[in-house]
């Protein structure tokens, strides 16, 4: 379930709630019991290969395949 973050507007505190993407528009009390909050803009990191293949592992220069270079035709 995805997580959505908040600030209150009127003690300056966030905070986060998980709720299903149809209510992502609801708007949400604080802890504190305020109601005048805001939504506010989460950005996520990813991070790793991101499926890059190795040199070494990718096609060979020269073509390959019917009518690459690879003598098939």
């Amino acid at each position: 379930m995805p997580r959505y973050e908040f600030r209150c507007r009127a003690c300056g505190g966030t905070f986060e709630v998980s709720r299903p993407m149809s209510e992502a528009a609801a708007p949400a009390s604080c802890p504190e019991g305020h109601a005048d909050t805001v939504k506010l803009l989460s950005t996520v990191a990813v991070t790793g290969r991101g499926g890059a293949i190795p040199a070494a592992q990718a096609a060979p220069a020269g073509g390959g395949g019917c009518c690459g270079g690879g003598g098939c035709c």
